[in-house]
C-alpha cells in the first residue's frame, strides 16, 4: 500500500471505477423470517465453523491464486495465513485493478452449496455443535435451541483447540478459532504502530501500553482469516484503531465527553465523507482534518482504504460510520439527561453504535467484492445487522467489569437490564447472556437461509467472511486479559 500524502481538494482522491452493475430486479428481495433451519441451511452453517484443529495438526494447503479478484501489492516474506474453507477461490497477490466483472460468477454454483459435495456431506455431530449452543453444567437455560427443543443433543467431542489466555462467559454461545498466525500478527503490530506513531501522530508517549495492550494485530487477523496479504488487513486495521480513537477521545475516557459530541463528529466524518464546498473555504477544511489525532487517523485509514476499495465498498462503509456516530448520538443523549433506556431501546442503539463497519468491508480485506446490489438484499441487511448485534453484546459483557471500575456510569446489557427489569446483577448479566445466544442463532439461521436462496460465490464467501469476523471478535475478546476480566458470578 502506498502511504498517504496530504490531503488534496475533494477530487484530489479518485475511488476506482467499479465493474458495470449486473441487472437487478426492481422489487426487493423478501425479507428472511424465523424459521427452523432446512437441510441445506444445516450443511451450509456446518461448513461455516469447521473444528478447529490443534497445533499439531498439519497446516490447510494453499489454494491456487485466481485472475478473478483484487489483489493488493504482496507483503514481502509473509506467508498467507490459512483461509475458511473457500466459497469462492482466494487472491492472488499483485497490483491493485479495478474490481472484476461478476456477472458470469453470479451464475455459478458454490461447491458449498451443493449436495453431494465436502460441505453438504459433512457430520451430523458437527452441525449440531454449530446449532446447540453452549454444553455443560448450569447451561441449559442459555440455549435457544434446546428449550425449544429443535436440536437433538450431541454427543460427540466438542472441537479441540490451543490453549489462550481468558476464560469464556460461562453458557455464551460460541465457535473457538485456530490460534492468528503469529507471523501476520507480529507484522500487523509492528506495521499498525509505525503508522500510529509516525504517519497520524495518534497518542502520547504515555498511551503506549494501552495501545500496544488492544492487541490489535492480533484482533484483525483473527477476523479476517481469509485475506490474502498483510496489506489487506492493514486496510481494516487502520479503521479499526481510527474509529478506536474517536470513540475513546471523543466519547469515553481520553478527554471525550457527551457535551458538543454532535459538532465534534460531524467534523471527523468529513475526513470519510469529503466536504464539498467553495474554493474559498475548502483550504480551511482540509486544515481542519489534521487538527486532532482522532480526524488525522479517520483522514489517512479512509485514503488508504478507498485506493483498494470499489466505490460502492467505501460508500457502503461511509454509510455504515454515518450509522455508527448516530449511536454514539443517542447514548450521548441518554448520558446527558440521565436516562436509562428501556431495554429494547438500548438494544435499538446498539444496533447502530456498534461493530458494523467492520465486518461489513469483510470482502474489501478479501480482496473481492459482494455487489452492491446483493449487499443491500434485506436479506443481506438482516445477517449483517444481527451479526452486529451479537458481537456488540460480547463486547457488553466482557467488558462489563471493566465500566463498572470507570468513572461515571456506564450503560451495557446487564445494566440496563437490572434497572429496568429489577433483576440482580448476576441474573441480569444471565440474562444478557441469552439475548446474545439468541441474537447469533437468529444471525446463523439467517445467514444459512440466504445462502440457501442465493448460492452465488461472492454471497457465500461473504457469509463466511462474516462468520469469520464474528468468531474472530469474540476470541479477542477472551483472550484479551489487558483489557477484559469477568465478573464474579460463578
Amino acid at each position: 500500500m502506498p502511504d498517504s500524502g496530504s490531503l488534496g481538494p475533494p477530487t484530489s482522491l479518485p475511488e476506482q471505477p467499479s465493474a458495470p452493475p449486473a441487472t437487478a430486479p426492481d422489487a426487493p428481495a423478501a425479507t428472511v423470517p424465523d424459521r427452523p433451519v432446512t437441510s441445506s441451511a444445516a450443511h451450509f452453517l456446518a461448513g461455516l465453523h469447521p473444528p478447529v484443529t490443534t497445533p499439531s495438526s498439519p497446516p490447510s494447503p494453499s489454494v491456487p491464486p485466481t485472475s478473478s479478484a483484487r489483489p493488493l501489492p504482496p507483503s514481502p516474506s509473509l506467508a498467507p495465513a490459512p483461509s475458511l474453507p473457500p466459497a469462492s477461490p482466494p487472491v492472488a497477490d499483485g497490483p491493485v485493478r479495478d474490481a472484476p466483472d461478476l456477472t458470469a460468477a453470479r451464475d455459478a454454483p458454490d461447491p458449498a452449496a451443493v449436495p453431494g459435495t465436502s460441505a453438504a456431506t459433512a457430520s451430523d455431530s458437527v452441525i449440531r455443535r454449530v446449532l446447540s449452543g453452549p454444553t455443560g453444567l448450569g447451561t441449559t437455560a442459555l440455549s435457544l435451541a434446546r428449550r425449544q427443543g429443535a436440536v437433538p443433543p450431541d454427543t460427540g467431542p466438542a472441537p479441540s483447540g490451543p490453549s489462550a489466555e481468558g476464560p469464556v462467559v460461562p453458557g455464551l454461545y460460541h465457535h473457538p478459532i485456530p490460534e492468528p498466525d503469529p507471523v501476520r500478527v507480529a507484522e500487523v503490530s509492528r506495521r499498525i504502530k509505525r503508522w500510529a506513531e509516525d504517519e497520524v501522530q495518534l497518542y502520547p508517549e504515555e498511551w503506549e501500553k494501552q495501545f500496544d495492550g488492544f492487541s490489535v494485530g492480533r484482533y484483525m487477523v483473527a477476523c479476517h482469516p481469509d485475506a490474502p496479504t498483510v496489506d489487506h488487513l492493514m486496510l481494516a486495521t487502520r479503521l479499526m484503531v481510527a474509529e478506536n480513537a474517536v470513540d475513546d477521545c471523543y466519547c469515553e475516557d481520553h478527554g471525550g465527553s457527551p457535551v458538543g459530541l454532535g459538532g465534534r463528529l460531524l467534523l471527523a466524518h468529513t475526513a470519510l465523507d469529503h466536504l464539498h464546498t467553495t474554493a474559498e473555504y475548502a483550504p480551511a477544511w482540509r486544515e481542519s482534518l489534521e487538527s486532532d489525532a482522532p480526524r488525522r487517523a479517520y483522514r489517512s485509514a479512509m485514503d488508504h482504504f478507498v485506493r483498494a476499495a470499489t466505490p460502492s465498498q467505501a460508500d457502503r462503509y461511509r454509510h455504515d460510520m454515518a450509522r455508527l456516530h448516530m449511536g454514539y448520538l443517542a447514548e450521548a443523549a441518554w448520558a446527558q439527561t440521565g436516562h436509562v433506556p428501556e431495554v429494547w431501546e438500548y438494544l435499538a442503539m446498539r444496533q447502530f453504535n456498534n461493530f458494523r463497519p467492520c465486518p461489513t468491508i469483510t470482502d474489501t480485506v478479501g480482496g473481492y467484492e459482494l455487489p452492491a446490489d446483493l449487499h443491500a438484499r434485506p436479506d443481506m441487511q438482516r445477517v449483517i445487522a444481527l451479526a452486529g448485534n451479537a458481537t456488540t453484546i460480547v463486547n457488553d459483557l466482557y467488558s462489563y467489569t471493566k465500566e463498572l471500575n470507570s468513572p461515571g456510569r456506564h450503560l451495557n446489557l446487564p445494566v440496563v437490564i437490572a434497572e429496568r427489569e429489577h433483576l440482580s446483577d448476576r441474573d441480569a448479566y444471565l440474562k444478557a447472556v441469552e439475548v446474545h445466544n439468541e441474537l447469533m442463532h437468529a444471525f446463523e439461521a439467517a445467514a444459512a437461509d440466504l445462502a440457501a436462496r442465493c448460492p452465488v460465490p461472492s454471497v457465500l464467501r461473504f457469509l463466511r467472511g462474516v462468520a469469520a469476523w464474528v468468531d474472530g471478535n469474540h476470541d479477542w475478546h477472551r483472550t484479551n486479559t489487558y483489557r477484559y476480566s469477568l465478573p464474579d458470578f460463578w
